[in-house]
């Protein structure tokens, strides 16, 4: 990253701050095992990951936050595997969040402006909301500046900003057709600095911790996609790796919500899930307390980590016309009968091989017994 931009210079470890606050070697443990498995690692480097949270000082964070819901805020203070506590307090040190933070008016902007005058280059941006820019972005200001002119100081000056869920990656909501506010994502008015995108609405927290461990652990950010997002989160298709898959494949849908199927689990395709052209890791990540995701609860998925899904992706409860990476342009009907068919077919097939197999020993044993009479 250059020299005097490391985020290991400043004070306290990672380590040193959660043992202050009482979290075990066990616990701390846990939580480098979890890193792990999110930044898609074998389990045999947590060691390495809680070694370099032993020695890793804890980044400064500021959080910006324009045109949203404050959904990526919600997700965030709902973390859990560390909870947001231990994120705040010992993970990161949060310097500016407008909903979290104690000071606020001038004593709030001054915090903002510490950071980005003494820490120049070492601190990390995190924007949530999309930026609009139309008529000189007056539809979005925050302490009498427009969004677009924090967002040009403040991430310019970074170690690498974090585009955190869809409206801060490409526009989301805001930019839906027709865009009266002229809303784009943070890549669309920021360069000359590393940007990660986090798509999602909202995006899950364990990324966000995931990319900056990675950071902590490595010297460097996660490999990214295309779109600029950690391929760590969104390098695997949410229908490859869906508890419900194994429906999908033998053919059996939900045609209703509170049919039969539905109540078994079976798979969502006719409902409208968008599984199986998104990329992220809800089904490995999952949701409150790491307990269930939408379509674990029995939602359709939206496409929300897709470009634009707001557009792309409606209406969230149509099914797609077809499903990409099975041939050409194979239906889903398709799919999971020809899969069915073949699976009867190999059964049928094994069962036949397996008869004759018993058939051909059983003549070979009559012709021994007929050798040894004689």
């Amino acid at each position: 990253m250059g020299e005097g931009k490391d985020l290991r210079d400043s004070s306290p470890t990672v380590y040193q701050a959660l043992r202050q606050r009482g979290v075990s070697r066990r616990d701390f443990m846990k939580f480098c095992s979890l890193m792990a498995a999110t930044l898609a690692l074998p389990a045999s480097f947590a060691p390495k990951i809680a070694e370099a949270l032993e020695k890793a000082k804890r980044p400064s964070l500021v959080w910006l936050e324009f045109q949203d819901c404050c959904g990526n805020t919600e997700s965030f203070l709902r973390a859990s595997n560390p909870t947001v506590v231990d994120i705040v307090l010992d993970v990161l040190s949060v310097d500016y969040h407008e909903t979290i933070m104690a000071p606020a008016g001038k004593d709030a902007e001054k915090s903002l402006q510490d950071v980005v005058k003494n820490q120049k280059g070492k601190y990390i941006c995190v924007v949530e909301g999309a930026i609009p820019t139309r008529d000189g972005g007056v539809y979005c200001c925050v302490g009498g500046r427009a969004a677009i002119d924090i967002a040009k100081e403040v991430c310019g000056n970074s170690l690498a900003t974090i585009a955190m869920g869809a409206c801060a990656w490409d526009g989301g909501i805001p930019s839906a057709n027709p865009n009266p506010t002229g809303a784009v994502g943070v890549k669309d008015v920021i360069s000359g600095v590393p940007i990660i995108n986090l798509p999602g609405c909202p995006a899950n927290v364990v990324n966000l911790t995931g990319t900056v461990v990675h950071y902590l652990t490595f010297g460097s950010l996660p490999l990214t996609d295309n779109n600029g997002a950690p391929l760590f989160g969104y390098g695997t298709r949410i229908h490859d790796a869906c508890q419900r898959r194994a429906h999908y494949d033998a053919g059996r849908y939900v045609r209703q919500w509170g049919d039969e199927g539905h109540r078994n689990g079976w798979c969502l395709y006719y409902m409208g899930c968008k599984g199986p052209e998104t990329y992220k890791n809800c089904p490995t990540a999952l949701w409150n307390d790491r307990t269930s995701w939408p379509v674990g609860a029995g939602h359709n998925c939206i496409g929300c980590a897709s470009p634009k899904f707001w557009d792309t992706m409606t209406p969230f409860y149509s099914r797609l016309a077809s499903i990409p990476g099975f041939g050409v342009e194979s239906t889903a009907d398709k799919v999971g009968l020809g899969l069915a068919i073949a699976t009867a077919a190999g059964v049928t097939a094994h069962a036949i091989a397996r008869a004759g197999r018993k058939h051909i020993r059983h003549e070979d044993e009559e012709k021994t017994a007929k050798t040894e009479d004689k």
